[in-house]
């Protein structure tokens, strides 16, 4: 372990893990003062969303199943809206990244607090981060005003999601924990995290692609989960983040497929510079980590390029003007050379190309 100086920040959390744990969502609200919570989710898991009302009986205001993909703002306007309308107290979450993106930007907006019960592996309840998208523009902005006053862990949320959608959300969380490893402000206790994360949802997501009802490896999917989404609260992001809002925001693509699929060609990128971080991960993979984190999207039924999610291969020069818009660190100097062909090879599905090393 390095010796040098660090800095670490944490965020307060109330944090509920374990198999079951939604019946404690009554409690959790009352604890918070509140009477009147709002329940927010996607349109699909708007059954979901009026189980949690049925649960919280009179405290729950209503429902609003409108949440979607990198939170637009209208969106979040118009849950504003209903939430004024009701005179809304609180506001509950059930879903993944979606629906934990609206309860942030409506928390923004109102300064109501937050309980989220996450369905995926996405990990953003565990961060200041919010992404808002707006005329086909995503951007970030990091503030406490946005984090959680408390996170229910169920297990038994996670039992039905589809394998795929596992695998994906999945490796969306371990880009959080990759990219940690490497932030500017990376530090020992997150890198302790990130790697055990790692670890856990690497062991974990091709078991559930054989068997989704594995409880064990559900339990080790979303405890990696949590641990991913604490890294990406703790530091900051690079290359890898930057182009997935980029896709994302600007040509609508799914988040979570859009973090699988670039995941292993941004670390191949940054890969000779981070000699270090390559070793640890080569600890976990047993060989290249950018090939083996291909392999493991391969392995869970995940898309491997982005051709294959709807991008546009006449979109990948905007792209990448786009992704080099606005300075920001990373740990390899950005080019635009190199930055538009890893876009090619993540459109293609292509092999990972680290410099200097075989991955072919």
């Amino acid at each position: 372990m390095s010796r040098s100086n660090f800095v670490y920040t944490s965020h307060p959390a109330r944090v509920i893990f374990g198999f079951g744990t939604t019946r404690q969502l009554p409690e959790e609200v009352a604890r918070l003062g509140a009477s009147r919570a709002l329940i927010l989710s996607t349109p699909p898991q708007k059954g979901q969303a009026e189980q949690l009302a049925a649960l919280l009986g009179g405290a729950a205001a209503g429902v609003f199943a409108g949440a979607v993909m990198h939170t637009p703002v209208h969106v979040s306007e118009q849950a504003v809206a209903l939430a004024s309308q009701k005179r809304v107290d609180a506001i509950v979450a059930i879903g993944g990244g979606s629906t934990t993106g609206l309860a942030k930007a409506i928390a923004l907006r109102t300064g109501l607090p937050q309980v989220v019960l996450p369905t995926t592996y996405a990990g953003s309840e565990m961060t200041p981060i919010l992404g808002e998208t707006n005329e086909g523009i995503k951007k970030t902005q990091t503030t406490p005003k946005v984090l959680p006053q408390v996170v229910i862990y169920d297990v038994e949320q996670t039992m039905s999601l589809p394998i795929t959608l596992s695998g994906t959300s999945g490796m969306n969380a371990i880009a959080h924990a990759v990219e940690a490893l490497y932030a500017r402000d990376s530090n020992p206790v997150i890198s302790v995290l990130a790697l055990e994360a790692i670890a856990a949802l690497a062991r974990a997501l091709p078991k559930i692609a054989q068997d989704p009802g594995d409880r064990d490896a559900r339990f080790d999917a979303l405890h990696g989960a949590w641990l991913c989404g604490t890294c990406l609260g703790a530091v900051g992001m690079a290359l890898h983040h930057k182009l997935c809002h980029t896709l994302g925001g600007s040509f609508d693509l799914p988040h979570a497929e859009t973090h699988t699929i670039v995941l292993p060609h941004a670390l191949a990128y940054n890969a000779p510079s981070i000699p270090e971080v390559i070793a640890s991960l080569e600890t976990i993979f047993g060989e290249e980590p950018a090939l083996a984190l291909q392999k493991l999207a391969r392995s869970v039924g995940a898309p491997i390029s982005l051709a294959e999610i709807g991008m546009p291969a006449d979109g990948l020069d905007r792209a990448t003007e786009i992704a080099l818009t606005n300075s920001y660190w990373n740990p390899r100097p950005l080019e635009a050379g190199p930055i538009r062909q890893l876009m090619q090879r993540a459109f293609d599905g292509a092999t990972p190309w680290v410099e200097g090393r075989k991955t072919a």
